[in-house]
């Protein structure tokens, strides 16, 4: 189970959450996943118009098969900041850099009920 609570920061308006969740190849070291947590960390920066970010490991259940391994949050002002971080020249070269280690990525886009 994964609830994630705080990511919407009330004082900054915001349209869009996204997720972006991974599952790294088995043989995966703790020290390569942490890495990977600093530098998303460090690449969301250069993002256009991230109002808030936040990311975790997900929270093994008993005998529930979890698909992922961590959960990145990153929410957006605008859906048009949402779309060119897409295209965004860091998070391209985060990608190029780490997507050796992915098995499986889901990122999907949500819009903030107000």
């Amino acid at each position: 189970m994964l609830v994630i609570y705080g990511a919407y920061v009330p004082h900054k308006p915001a349209e869009i959450q996204r997720v972006v969740c991974i599952k790294f190849k088995p043989g995966t070291t703790t020290q390569e996943v942490e890495k990977h947590l600093r530098d998303f960390a460090v690449m969301k920066k250069s993002v256009k118009d991230v109002v808030a970010y936040s990311a975790g490991h997900v929270q093994k259940a008993d005998n529930s098969g979890e698909e992922f391994d961590v959960i990145h949050y990153l929410t957006f002002r605008t859906n048009e900041a949402a779309q060119e971080y897409k295209l965004n020249a860091d998070r391209l070269a985060f990608v190029k850099a780490n997507e050796g280690h992915w098995d499986k990525v889901l990122e999907m886009n949500s819009n903030i009920e107000k």
